[in-house]
C-alpha cells in the first residue's frame, strides 16, 4: 500500500476524538475533508476501519489493529515537532564549547553567566583542553565552537575571530630579586631555572617561537599542565615562569612574585573564537556565539 501519511494523521485524530466533526475541529479543516480522508484510507487499506453510529464512530477490529501501530508513530512525529519548536524558542537544547583554562577564565566565563541567566534551560558543556585539542574537537564536530589563543593551526575550513589581545609575562620570586627593575636580555633565561607550560599549548608554542627567532632554545626544569601551577612554583622560588599576565596579576599585586623586564617586549597575541561549518552548529551555539561577538 502506498498511503498518504496525512490520512494516518486524520485517522489518528478521529480515533482520539471518536467523531469526524471533533477531529475536523482539532485539525482545523472541514468535516467533509475528514470524511474524504477516512474513505480514501479505507479504500487503500481494503477494509472498513470505522463503524458509524448516531454518537460518532467506533473502530472495527481491523481499525483497532491499525490504530495500535499508527498511534505511536503519529505521537512520535507530533512530539518531534514540539521538541523542535522548544529548541527554536531556546526552551531546550545544548551548546558544546571547547576552551582552555586561560580563555575560560579571562574571556568566556562572564558570557556563560549571562547566557545561563537568559536561557536557563539550555545545557552548556565545556570541554576544557589546550588549544590544539580544542581545534581537533572542532574539526571532528565534537563542539559547536572553540575559544582558543594564538598561535594555532588546523585542517579544513576553520574561521577565526579575534576577540581580546593578551600578553605573556615572565615572573620570579624573591630569590631572584637581583633581576628586579633591570632591563634584561632574553639570553639570561639560559642561565636560569625555567618553569613553562607543556609543549601542547599555544602559550608554550608562542614563547618557543619568539625565543627561537633570537637563537634561544630553552630546556625548562619544570613543565606543568596549568598556568596557575606555574605561578605557585614561581612563588616558591623554583624558577622563572612564563604565563599569560592575567594569571600572575594577583600574585604580583601581593608582592609574591615580580615581572621581569626585557629590553624588547614580547609581541601580544589574541584570544579567538574558532568555528567550523555553520550548518553543523546547534541553535543554542549560534545564540551564544552571537552574544560573544556582539552580532
Amino acid at each position: 500500500m502506498n498511503i498518504n501519511l496525512e490520512y494516518y494523521k486524520v485517522f489518528y485524530y478521529v480515533c482520539q476524538e471518536g467523531s469526524l466533526t471533533a477531529a475536523a475541529q482539532r485539525l482545523c479543516i472541514s468535516q467533509p475533508a475528514v470524511s474524504q480522508a477516512v474513505r480514501q484510507l479505507e479504500k487503500e487499506a481494503g477494509t472498513k476501519l470505522f463503524s458509524r453510529t448516531s454518537k460518532g464512530v467506533l473502530l472495527t477490529r481491523e481499525g483497532e489493529l491499525l490504530y495500535h501501530y499508527v498511534k505511536g508513530g503519529v505521537e512520535q512525529l507530533l512530539e518531534g515537532g514540539r521538541m523542535l519548536k522548544r529548541m527554536l524558542d531556546m526552551d531546550m537544547g545544548e551548546v558544546r564549547i571547547g576552551a582552555s583554562d586561560m580563555t575560560l577564565q579571562f574571556f568566556l566565563l562572564p558570557y556563560l553567566e549571562q547566557f545561563h541567566k537568559e536561557y536557563p534551560k539550555i545545557k552548556v558543556t565545556v570541554t576544557n583542553a589546550p588549544t590544539p585539542e580544542t581545534i581537533r574537537c572542532l574539526e571532528e564536530g565534537k563542539i559547536d565552537f572553540g575559544v582558543v589563543t594564538t598561535p594555532f593551526s588546523g585542517h579544513g575550513a576553520i574561521h577565526s575571530t579575534e576577540v581580546k589581545p593578551i600578553d605573556n609575562v615572565f615572573i620570579a620570586g624573591s630569590s631572584f630579586k637581583e633581576l628586579q627593575g633591570k632591563e634584561l636580555d632574553y639570553s639570561i633565561l639560559c642561565d636560569l631555572p625555567c618553569i613553562f607550560l607543556e609543549k601542547n599549548t599555544s602559550t608554550r608554542l608562542f614563547m618557543d617561537q619568539f625565543l627561537s627567532q633570537k637563537g634561544i632554545e630553552l630546556k625548562p626544569e619544570f613543565e606543568l599542565a596549568t598556568s596557575d601551577m606555574i605561578v605557585q612554583f614561581a612563588r616558591r622560588n623554583m624558577g622563572v615562569g612564563c604565563v599569560m599576565e592575567g594569571f600572575a596579576e594577583e600574585a604580583i599585586e601581593r608582592g609574591e612574585v615580580f615581572a621581569l623586564s626585557f629590553k624588547e617586549k614580547m609581541p601580544s597575541r589574541s584570544i579567538c573564537l574558532v568555528t567550523g561549518e555553520s550548518g553543523l552548529m546547534s541553535m543554542a551555539g549560534k545564540h551564544l556565539l552571537e552574544l560573544l561577538t556582539g552580532k
